[in-house]
């Protein structure tokens, strides 16, 4: 008996599934970024400062970081369908707490209820197309699901931007209702559920652990720049961490039905392949966090046009995914990754010398060329590792990629933040020893901008000071320039990391079947 209420045949099932999943996996992962650009107008509405706002952030990514772990455990036991349908509820449900809040205390509080709902989609919805393809097909399902995994994350802060200036800021939550029941109500009427395992034990030690540690580790790594990384705080956060994921990976090696099935890794693809992703999403967020700081804060963008600018990148990566699909089943996966994360690496490469006299087609250029690499590799890596993994544990190993993917995510904006602060600190150090009296040119300069404010009539020593000024403008957003190069490279040099596992990779095994187990 099926649970669906509708009549699909067992052919075009799959492609209904992954089409309904496709909503609940935009909405999450657009709301990863759409917040970020009205943070300062919820300042205002809230009057709250910067460091009570960024909890906003912060509290959504801390609690999808720490509820991904349990989701394989509660897709086990209560079927695909029943928690895909729970989380939507739960993530539509959130969303329209967040457009009605009234303070910044309340909106955390329904961010976090957001992020339970959120946090649990990606998971599911990638645990349910590798369940319903064939392994023949699957890098052409996960191809056409990731161009919504690409797409978002750019289209946020266009959309957020277009949302704050010109309606109203709630609706970067309430557009969520609208769509989400209509995912709902297809989801509902579409998908079948799987079988469920009622024999496994909660692991509440490897949830309570894992949940410490990493809420630990994320929150350590999105507050160290601003706590400074050698503060008591912080440290006391990375040893928290330290020891409760020691103990977790204790207790998952020792117990019956772990939470997370650590045993995956030991698997040479699956590993490397996590390994890769690790790295190659250290790669995707770094490039959407930089760009954009790069534009606003030195090129005066607004959100709007830098929306506009990073969309192409994120176009190009959509398209190259079901392209990257194909060539996978046809050539193998191992050479699209390959090729990719070089792609990726070569087209990071021309970012390490841009300057505020870039074009913006320049720009767009190099961002499409990374767009066409994380297209190629990102979702081909992903699926030669999930190939490996038996039917029953794709739940947790689904569980335990998406970890890994914001683990990685949060470490990489931590890493570059890092490096933009303290190379701009040098380099404006080294600008302001090169601006002094023996200095022909920076006495010159001072002179000439001097003279156009004594003939617009200020007195000498007001003159004197707003020259000095606009050297100190200048030579603070040559150093900000200069950081970004340096972070570009550092981009890089880690995305260029992930070519030594992505060789060490083996083959997928030729598999010619291409009929799916429907789940009744």
């Amino acid at each position: 008996m099926k649970i669906s209420n509708l009549r699909i045949d067992d052919n075009n099932y799959k492609w209904w599934a992954l089409g309904v999943t496709i909503i609940g996996g935009f909405m999450s992962i657009l709301d990863t970024s759409i917040v970020n650009v009205a943070v300062p107008k919820m300042m205002a509405v809230f009057s709250v400062d910067t460091n009570q706002a960024q909890w906003i952030l912060t509290a959504y990514m801390l609690t999808m970081g720490v509820i991904q772990p349990a989701t394989g455990y509660f897709c086990d036991v209560l079927g695909n369908r029943r928690m895909y349908l729970f989380s939507l509820a739960v993530f539509v449900i959130g969303s329209a707490l967040c457009g009605a809040a009234w303070s910044n205390d309340s909106m955390i509080i329904f961010r976090i209820i957001q992020a339970i709902g959120g946090g649990m989609i990606i998971p599911i919805t990638m645990a349910i197309v590798y369940q319903v393809f064939p392994p023949a097909q699957r890098n052409m399902a996960m191809g056409i699901w990731g161009i919504s995994a690409m797409a978002a994350p750019a289209i946020g802060p266009t959309l957020s931007g277009y949302f704050v200036e010109y309606l109203d800021w709630r609706l970067i939550f309430t557009i969520n209702i609208p769509i989400g029941i209509i995912g709902y109500v297809l989801a509902f009427l579409v998908l079948r559920e799987t079988p469920i395992n009622r024999e496994h034990k909660f692991d509440f030690g490897g949830f309570a652990t894992s949940a410490i540690g990493l809420f630990c580790l994320l929150l350590a790594l999105s507050e160290g720049t601003d706590e400074g990384w050698s503060s008591g705080y912080i440290l006391a956060l990375f040893y928290t961490a330290l020891i409760s994921l020691s103990l977790f990976i204790y207790i998952e090696l020792n117990h019956d039905s772990p939470i997370l099935d650590l045993s995956l890794f030991k698997d040479w693809n699956f590993s490397l392949s996590t390994l890769v992703t690790f790295i190659g999403t250290i790669g995707l967020y770094g490039g959407i966090f930089l760009m954009p700081l790069f534009l606003e804060n030195l090129r005066g963008c607004t959100a709007m046009q830098t929306g506009m600018l990073l969309f192409p990148s994120a176009a190009a990566a959509g398209l190259t995914m079901p392209i990257a699909a194909k060539m996978a089943d046809k050539f193998g996966a191992k050479p699209i990754v390959v090729i990719g994360i070089t792609i990726l690496t070569m087209g990071s490469l021309p970012l390490i010398y841009v300057d505020l006299d870039t074009s913006n087609f320049h720009l767009m250029l190099f961002m499409m060329v990374r767009g066409i690499g994380l297209g190629l590799f990102i979702m081909p890596v992903t699926v030669l590792g999930m190939n490996s993994v038996p039917p029953d544990k794709i739940n947790r190993a689904s569980s335990l990629n998406n970890a890994v993917r914001q683990i990685s995510g949060s470490m990489g904006i931590a890493i570059l933040t890092t490096v933009l602060q303290n190379r701009q600190i040098f380099h404006l150090h080294h600008i302001a020893e090169n601006i002094n009296n023996a200095s022909s040119a920076a006495t010159n300069m001072i002179n000439s901008y001097q003279k156009k404010f004594l003939h617009y009539g200020d007195t000498w020593h007001i003159a004197k000071l707003k020259s000095l000024a606009v050297i100190n403008s200048m030579a603070q957003r040559q150093s900000y320039t200069f950081a970004f190069d340096d972070a570009y490279l550092v981009l890089a040099i880690i995305c260029g990391m992930a070519v030594i596992p992505a060789i060490l990779l083996k083959p997928a095994k030729s598999k010619k079947s291409s009929s799916a187990v429907m789940l009744e």
